[in-house]
């Protein structure tokens, strides 16, 4: 995707208008059109001021991309086009180098975007603020609050597929250098009701499915939950799956965030186990029974779910039960216990899942605000950022206590926002030294006071109904409304006194109207007492306080007895009232950033605008309003130096540079324009314009001008590249001829060259054959003297050779005759011995000849001197087996004899260790196979070579036999870390991987014993002497990939220097001593997550489980 161009100010290649106190003219078609042209050309973001309107695009769009972050970074507001990163940065540096601490108010219909905007504007901060580990985690964590919050708060509806069910107004705190310390979260009516029941076609909060989605078997099968959702009463089914969502994908990055906060595995594991609970709730069902005395009471059908939540949170059956079926009333001694029938003991089920699910997310953002919490006590400068539902307005009279309240703060919001955009012109005219002039708009202060008035307003006469003893109806409630409020001329309804609504028939019985400054709303009276009274049972308050579950005992404080408290607790809407008290009084204190979300269209699609649809929120938003307030005085207003460095190309005296003030030159260019005097006002650093049309007939004469610029600068570019062009030509041709020159002198010297060598060569050839003509001559002469020579000296050898041979043959015949006669002489004396010693000599000499024919063949057919060769010639004659067995064995000692002559000393000690290590470990240790092949090699990170570990060098005086990076467990959770493991002549040593620092030195002797598993893992653990000062932490359980070479080394080492055998014990369940407790170690079979990795997690007190592939 090409890149976006960067713009240099707001009025470049503007489409529609950028700053709406620029339309012209101005009305609601015209705001509407103005926002469609943009929308319709993917610009989301109008300002109106300092207000940034951001309408939904429903689609990605590459506008938040790093680049895009540095863009916008320190830079002047109205300098780019409209972006939320323009506001996000202004507000910024305003704390940062001004020291005004800031607010970002979100607000906007469900649907609208809040939240991603609220998030970019985190993301944003995090990018442009400072650098470094701490600062980055910080970072990290306040932005990972974001899915956990989101989680647990949000919630698919028909308007929006991740809804913000709940308030949400966040302080980030940052330093004097504008690096972020940490943050403060308050939430506000988070909308508990959907826990138990949803509209149709929305869900219930995300976590439900996500947990379900997400989970794995192990997980749900310990929260006791299955993975459909039809099985649980509390989840709708028509919208269980959203298009686009993956909850489990979401449940992963959720339990990951939850990491990251700060969560321990522990906390996450109770906070899914009271969302297991509450999702068990709602198949909680009841049937009537009648009593003896007549009265109706209910009774659990099914018991199984009960008893699975009593285990889940440690409550005793009988006594959750008890509390569904009866109420305790007290007053001041009296104690009265009655039944709930079943409609009362549903409302009471209902009534324990909403509280139960509201304490959990308060107890949530509390968790995290621990988490994030500035650690530092410096003086911090805060940036507040409120995500808060919209106007609501639902149609058929479906508004009801809920919308009132969300309404009743959205009047405050628009009150407070009013103030201070008029206090901000005020200040800023005050400021530039102009007059200030009274500016006409409507005050809702009194729709504020026929909601919070603390004697006659509508949420102090809900309460008063509330506490009113008697019978209390939302009829009632009603009645008293319309003797109240009757002659208020914001509140309307049919049995009203106010004559002008009783021919009203518009206006239902049960409802009441209230003219609000985003226009009327109608609401349903019902609900309104039961949902502000909030009413939990204190029967089950005092039940979840008993409950051994540590979290959901601290969720329920007022169940304990010591602690009861007959008041009645403050009621939901007068809890709202002071919060939104405490958050208007919050954000007074600091300097206000506005963001307006609008929703474009029902069918949450892209490219499509629904002008009716945004007009309705352009009305309850005020923004024709905002636009009025904005430009009653001045329209624009701009510094004098960017001013003038836009507009200088109008005047001749001011281009191209003035020399002077800035302000000297915007009078001249404006006195050269003849702009009327009453359409703008000089200030201290601004000019002030008051009608757009001023600004609009400047950018057309700078657009014209710029025009004719650019015009002279092409004929001046022209020009001069054809002036170039010529030049470089022209030293291009003096070039190229000086060159040929230089190639043709070349060639013709070359070819000097080349007949003066062949006319060389020829001469040369001549005499040297001349030469060689008379070598031959003579070479032949001398051959044939030669020759004549050599026939001589022949002729005379084979003379004397004749004569020498006659001689020889003389001599040779005379002893052959001797030696015939001698024999016959023998043959004669000694005949009459021989035939009686014949058949012995003969079977002697034979078998002579038999072993020495045997002995021959075999030295022909020897196999080869490798001791591990077990060919052997077979046996040629079967009276030979003995002989030829013992010639085997004789022959394999001598070969072994050799191959052992030419080890060193070196490698017969390793040969040993080897055959210790295959007496200790072959056929009882799965591992040995696969270590037989491997040489033993002991220092493995040759501690000597390596510079890092110099440190640890020194502090080692004797002879290091191992030095090998083991995983160390720790003994708490399970988890390992990364520890040298030294072993040297008398002692045991343990130091730190990156520092080299000695963690733990042992002695020999207190080492008694080394237990591993019988399976294919590296665990190993070594006991220590019980006493001993080395054993006061417990014993050491590690994981090594040497565990056989470093469990034989050790056994050698011990049995040198303690003269006693080391007891190796191999068992796939063994005890370790941890501290003063005795932790069993069991080794399972199992699928590994990361492969063939064993992995080791800490099950309780009393069970280290370490799962082996």
């Amino acid at each position: 995707m090409a890149k976006m161009e960067v713009k240099t100010s707001l009025l470049d290649n503007m489409i529609g208008v950028g700053d709406m106190v620029l339309l012209e003219p101005l009305n609601e078609e015209t705001v509407i059109n103005n926002l469609k042209k943009r929308f319709d050309h993917s610009e989301i973001y109008t300002y109106i001021g300092s207000v940034v309107i951001s309408v939904n695009p429903y689609r990605s769009l590459p506008i938040y991309s790093p680049e895009k972050v540095e863009d916008y970074r320190n830079r002047n507001f109205y300098e780019l086009s409209p972006h939320i990163f323009a506001l996000s940065d202004e507000a910024y540096r305003s704390l940062r180098d001004q020291d005004k601490d800031q607010c970002i108010l979100i607000t906007g219909e469900s649907g609208a975007g809040k939240t991603e905007a609220s998030k970019l504007v985190m993301s944003y901060v995090a990018a442009v603020c400072g650098k470094g580990a701490e600062v980055n985690q910080v970072k990290e964590q306040l932005l990972q609050s974001n899915p956990v919050l989101e989680a647990f708060g949000n919630a698919k509806t028909v308007r929006n597929d991740n809804s913000s069910r709940f308030g949400k107004y966040m302080d980030i705190e940052f330093d004097f250098k504008g690096d972020p310390l940490g943050g403060v979260i308050s939430n506000y009516l988070l909308e508990k009701s959907r826990v138990v029941k949803q509209p149709r076609g929305e869900r219930n909060f995300h976590v439900f499915y996500q947990l379900l989605s997400g989970g794995s078997e192990e997980l749900l099968n310990k929260l006791k939950l299955e993975r459909d959702f039809s099985r649980y009463n509390y989840l709708s089914l028509d919208s269980a799956k959203v298009n686009g969502v993956d909850d489990a994908a979401n449940f992963r990055t959720v339990r990951n965030a939850m990491q990251i906060v700060g969560f321990m595995d522990h906390e996450a594991e109770s906070v899914l186990e009271v969302v297991a609970a509450v999702l068990k709730l709602g198949n909680i069902e009841f049937k009537p029974e009648s009593r003896v005395n007549g009265l109706d009471e209910s009774k659990i059908k099914d018991k199984n779910e009960l008893k699975e939540i009593c285990e889940l949170t440690g409550i005793d059956q009988s006594v959750l039960e008890r509390a569904f079926s009866f109420r305790t009333v007290e007053a001041k001694q009296e104690k009265v216990s009655t039944t709930l029938n079943v409609a009362q003991a549903y409302y009471a089920r209902d009534a324990l899942a909403k509280n139960l699910y509201s304490r959990l997310f308060s107890w949530l953002v509390n968790r995290i605000n621990e988490s994030i919490k500035a650690q530092t006590k410096v003086r911090k400068k805060v940036m507040g950022v409120l995500d808060i539902y919209g106007f609501e307005i639902f149609e058929n009279a479906d508004n009801s206590f809920e919308q009132f309240i969300i309404n009743y703060c959205n009047e405050k919001l628009q009150q407070i926002f009013i103030e201070l955009t008029l206090k901000e012109e005020q200040e800023e005219y005050i400021r530039e030294g102009i007059e200030w002039t009274h500016i006409e708009y409507f005050n809702n202060a009194i729709i504020c006071d026929l909601i919070e008035n603390n004697t006659n307003g509508i949420l102090a006469m809900l309460d008063e109904e509330c506490l009113r003893p008697g019978t209390v109806t939302d009829e009632t409630f009603l009645e008293k409304l319309n003797q109240v409020c009757a002659t208020h001329q914001h509140f309307e309804s049919r049995m009203s006194k106010c004559s002008r609504f009783l021919n009203d028939t518009s206006l239902p019985h049960s409802c009441f109207r209230i003219q609000h400054y985003a226009g009327k709303v109608l609401y349903q009276v019902e609900g309104f007492v039961d949902k502000n009274n909030d009413l939990l049972y204190r029967d089950l308050s005092q039940a979840m306080w008993k409950a051994s579950h540590a979290l959901i005992k601290s969720l329920f404080p007022e169940g304990n007895p010591a602690k009861i408290n007959l008041k009645r607790p403050p009621t939901a809407g007068s809890q709202f009232k002071a919060s939104v008290a405490t958050l208007m009084k919050n954000l007074q204190t600091k300097n206000p950033n506005y963001i307006r979300c609008i929703k474009p269209n029902d069918k949450k699609a892209a490219h499509i605008f629904n002008e009716g649809l945004v007009c309705h929120q352009i009305r309850y938003l005020g923004l024709l309003e905002n636009v009025r307030v904005r430009r009653a005085g001045y329209a624009f207003r701009q510094a004098y130096e960017p001013c003038l460095e836009r507009y200088k190309m109008l005047c001749k005296q001011t281009w191209p540079h003035w020399k002077g003030p800035a302000r000297a030159g915007v009078e001249v260019l404006f006195n050269e324009l003849e702009i009327p005097v009453e359409e703008y006002s000089f200030g201290r650093s601004k000019i002030f314009i008051r009608n757009p049309r001023t600004l609009f007939k400047l950018e057309d004469l700078r657009k014209q001008r710029l025009e004719d610029l650019a015009t002279l600068i092409q004929k001046i570019y022209r020009g001069w590249k054809c002036r170039t062009h010529f030049l470089l030509m022209r030293k291009s041709q003096i070039v190229i001829a000086a060159w040929y020159r230089r190639y043709a002198q070349q060639k013709r010297y070359q070819q000097i060259k080349s007949s003066a060598l062949v006319i060389q060569s020829y001469i040369r050839g001549w005499k040297a054959r001349k030469i060689l003509r008379e070598l031959k001559h003579q070479k032949r002469c001398q051959e044939a003297a030669t020759t004549i020579a050599a026939y001589w000296h022949g002729t005379q050898a084979r003379r004397e050779l004749k004569r020498l041979k006659e001689e020889a043959r003389r001599k040779h015949a005379v002893a052959v005759i001797w030696a015939y006669w001698l024999g016959l002489k023998v043959r004669r004396e000694y005949r009459k011995f021989f035939r009686a010693n014949a058949g012995k000599k003969i079977y002697e000499f034979t078998l002579q000849r038999i072993m020495q024919k045997y002995f021959l063949e075999m030295k022909n057919k020897v196999p080869s001197l490798s001791p591990i060769d077990k060919n052997w010639p077979s046996r040629p004659y079967l009276f030979l087996d003995s002989t030829h067995k013992e010639l085997k064995r004789i022959f394999h000692l001598w070969r072994c004899k050799k191959y052992r002559d030419q080890f060193t000393d070196q490698q017969k000690l390793i040969y040993e260790e080897k055959l210790e290590a295959s007496e200790l470990f072959k056929d009882k240790k799965a591992l040995y196979p696969s270590s037989v092949g491997q040489p033993f090699q002991g220092p493995y990170l040759e501690i000597n070579k390596n510079p890092k570990y110099k440190k640890l060098k020194d502090a080692i005086e004797e002879k290091i036999i191992i030095a090998e990076v083991v995983n160390k467990i720790n003994r708490a959770n399970g988890k390992s870390t990364n520890r040298i493991f030294l072993l040297t002549n008398n002692n045991l040593l343990l130091a730190d991987q990156k520092s080299g620092q000695i963690k733990s030195e042992v002695p020999l002797v207190d080492v008694t014993k080394v237990s591993m598993s019988s399976q294919n893992d590296g665990f190993f653990a070594i006991h220590l002497k019980e006493g001993s000062e080395a054993a006061s932490k417990g014993d050491f359980l590690f994981s090594s990939d040497h565990l056989i070479e470093m469990a034989t080394k050790l056994y050698r080492t011990t049995l040198s220097q303690t003269k006693q055998k080391l007891n190796i014990e191999i068992s796939d369940e063994f005890l370790v001593q941890f501290r003063q407790d005795k932790v069993c170690v069991k080794f399972i079979q199992g699928n590994q997550k990361n492969g063939s990795v064993p992995t080791c997690k800490r099950k309780n007190n009393r069970l280290l489980e370490v799962a082996v592939p």
